[in-house]
């Protein structure tokens, strides 16, 4: 598998930002999935294996973080994890780091860093 075979799901419940996310990963070549809650995240990625998860922190009712913890305590094996989240004080990507976040993105991410994260995260996923 080349990195851009990789399988990605990409959890935010804002539609616009799952958008604009498809426009940069689509035309890289990814295999793209789509979540627009924690809920939902969480019955996917029960049910189905993806090389990265691409994962908002601040959504309704499930978090992002909320979400890891629950696979976590599934013990149920957890892809690399991308934060993507408007939630950018230490604290917060202390808690995505503690969480076992390949990274943490504070939006508004530009494209390249949201490639580089990627592309990073799926390297050291192969190591």
């Amino acid at each position: 598998m080349t990195e851009n075979q990789a399988k990605i799901l990409i959890v935010d419940d804002e539609p616009d930002t799952v958008g604009l996310i498809e426009l940069t990963l689509l035309p890289a070549g990814y295999e793209l999935s789509l979540a627009y809650s924690g809920e939902e995240a969480l019955k996917m990625l029960r049910n189905d294996a993806f090389d990265l998860l691409l994962l908002d922190v601040m959504m309704p009712e499930i978090t992002g973080f909320d979400v890891i913890r629950v696979l976590s305590e599934e013990n149920k094996t957890i892809p690399p994890i991308i934060f993507l989240s408007a939630k950018g004080q230490q604290k917060d990507i202390d808690e995505g780091n503690a969480l076992g976040a390949a990274g943490y993105l504070v939006k508004p991410a530009t494209r390249g860093q949201l490639l580089d994260a990627i592309g990073a995260a799926l390297y050291e996923a192969k190591r």
